[in-house]
C-alpha cells in the first residue's frame, strides 16, 4: 500500500489485532461488497440498456475468471462483449 503511510498502517493493523476472527470475516464481506457496488455505476454507463441481472453477471465478470463464470453462471463473457 504505497499510498499509505506507515503510522496509518500500524493504526489500521492494531485496529485488526484487536477484532475477533468473525469480526474480521464480516469486514472483509463488507469490504467486497462495497468493491462490487462501486463497480455498478461504470457497468451500467457501459451498458445503459443492461437489466439489473446482466449488470451483475457483468461485475461479477470482473472479478472471476471466463472459465469461472461460465462454470457457476453459465455466463460466458467473451460472448456478451
Amino acid at each position: 500500500m504505497a499510498d499509505t503511510d506507515q503510522e496509518t498502517l500500524e493504526v489500521y493493523a492494531e485496529m485488526m489485532r484487536g477484532m475477533s476472527v468473525s469480526q474480521r470475516m464480516t469486514r472483509v464481506f463488507e469490504l467486497n461488497q462495497m468493491q462490487r457496488a462501486m463497480m455498478v455505476p461504470g457497468v451500467r454507463a457501459q451498458y445503459p440498456e443492461a437489466d439489473d441481472n446482466e449488470v451483475f453477471l457483468r461485475v461479477a465478470s470482473r472479478i472471476l475468471d471466463r472459465e469461472q463464470m461460465i462454470a457457476v453462471y453459465g455466463w460466458d463473457p467473451a460472448l456478451h462483449s
